[in-house]
């Protein structure tokens, strides 16, 4: 807050005389007028404030004390109408106070901060020295209250400083009792240490020692255990091959013993089927052919050479089927794909399976022949579960194994001299079990046969 310096009152003026300061405002005389200004500032209306306090009108005392302190000390100060106006509230609230003021003898039991103060407001003859009077006196009494409180503190620290060295003096002794303690337990200790790392090198040495030793040992049995397992796994490995060659030898006897039995049996019912239908179908009686009869030639009222080609069935025809299919242990293999993808391959693989698998299914009931059919196991991406049709068996090719390998396959396990039909018109299938022995169609003949069923 601005220092207040100087002022004049009513009286003065009057007197056409001006009192000034000679020095700023003690302190706590300040905080007193900034005090009494605050209260007496309530009683005030608007319109009679100075305009830079009218924003403060408000506040509560102590606030308008913490914010408003300069601007009132200042208005104070150059405005003799407000400070007439605070008198006035002044002397109706302390007015023994300021009746002794006017009067020019201020009240001796009264305090000094509160005489200066209402002097310094009311401007009364001789204000000047009452302020500073005043001021003197709170200094005094502030140098006294100091010195005061300088003794008695400094007296504190000296009875501090006394019980500090008394307290330092018994700390310190003891201190160097535990000190002294403290050296001969060190020294029994050092004694100790000595002996227990003497003890500590003797034990890793042995420790070393042990472990050399383990190690030897460890390498030693490590080596025994690897030519053991070495020797164990040479004797499993001839073992295991000795029996593999016993399982292969007992098991080729086995199937080849079954395999010769089933093709010879097959053949021979194949034969005797052939010769029965031959003389059922032909009514030959027996012994009546001669072997002049064998010589091919033209006799009269007999059909030419001509005539029988030009009976022949085209390779499009579904009566060739039935004439293969007629003949005695007829086997019918279809490549299954093959034909429903030339027939119709729109449709999803289960429907072209089911579709074809129930065609052969009657085209078995109608004939009573053999009849397999053989998928691609590569177009799989799940295992099928599928019923076969009564009559049909149904057949896919293992992982890494085509189709048409398998029909191959299929067709060498046959017996020479069984009717092998293959249907599929994949050029190399029909080249392969035609060298089998097999007759291979085309899976457009199967498809009109079908369609007739």
């Amino acid at each position: 807050m601005d220092q207040p310096t100087s002022g004049a009152g009513p009286a003065d003026e009057a007197d056409g005389g001006a009192e000034v300061l000679g020095r700023p405002l003690p302190e706590g005389v300040r905080r007193r007028v900034i005090a009494l200004v605050s209260d007496a500032f309530g009683g005030l209306t608007v319109s009679e404030l100075p305009a830079q306090l009218r924003q403060y009108a408000r506040f509560t005392p102590t606030r308008r004390a913490k914010f408003a302190g300069n601007a009132m000390a200042a208005a104070l100060e150059s405005d003799v109408l407000f400070r007439q106006r605070i008198g006035e509230r002044l002397g109706q609230s302390q007015p023994e106070l300021t009746g002794a003021l006017e009067a020019g003898s201020p009240p001796a039991a009264a305090d000094p901060l509160d005489v200066a103060a209402a002097a310094y407001v009311l401007r009364p003859v001789g204000w000047v020295k009452l302020v500073e009077s005043a001021g003197e006196e709170v200094q005094r009494a502030d140098a006294e209250r100091a010195d005061e409180e300088t003794r008695r503190e400094l007296e504190h620290l000296r009875e501090e400083l006394e019980r500090a060295r008394a307290h330092t003096r018994a700390e310190t002794e003891r201190l160097r009792t535990e000190l002294e303690a403290a050296r001969k337990e060190a020294e029994s200790l050092h004694r100790k240490l000595r002996s227990a790392l003497s003890e500590v090198k003797r034990g890793e040495a042995a420790l070393r020692r042990g472990a050399a030793e383990v190690d030897a040992v460890r390498a030693e049995s490590a080596a025994q255990l690897s030519a053991a397992e070495s020797e164990s796994r040479r004797l499993k490995g001839r073992l295991g091959e000795a029996e593999a060659a016993l399982e292969a030898s007992r098991r080729a006897a086995r199937e080849g013993r079954s395999v010769e039995d089933m093709r010879l049996r097959l053949l021979l019912d194949t034969v005797l089927d052939a010769a029965s239908g031959l003389r059922r179908e032909l009514a030959l009686p027996p012994a009546t052919t001669h072997p002049a009869d064998t010589v091919d030639a033209v006799e009269p009222g007999r059909m030419s050479p001509k005539d029988i080609a030009a009976r022949a069935l085209s390779e499009t025809d579904p009566a060739l089927l039935d004439q293969l299919l007629a003949l005695p242990q007829a086997h019918l293999i279809v490549d299954g794909y093959n034909v429903t993808k030339t027939g119709y391959p729109q449709m999803p693989l289960e429907k072209q399976r089911l579709r074809l698998l129930g065609g052969l299914s009657v085209l078995a009931a109608q004939t009573g022949a053999e009849m397999t059919c053989v998928f691609d196991g590569a177009e799989l991406a799940a295992p099928v579960l599928l019923a076969p049709p009564r009559g049909v068996r149904v057949l896919f090719s293992k992982a890494g194994v085509t189709a048409d390998e398998l029909i191959r396959q299929l067709a060498r396990a046959e017996p020479p001299g069984r009717p092998v039909v293959v249907v599929s018109t994949d050029r190399e299938v029909a080249d392969g079990v035609a060298k089998a022995g097999a007759r291979p169609v085309a899976s457009v003949l199967l498809l009109k046969r079908l369609s007739r069923v």
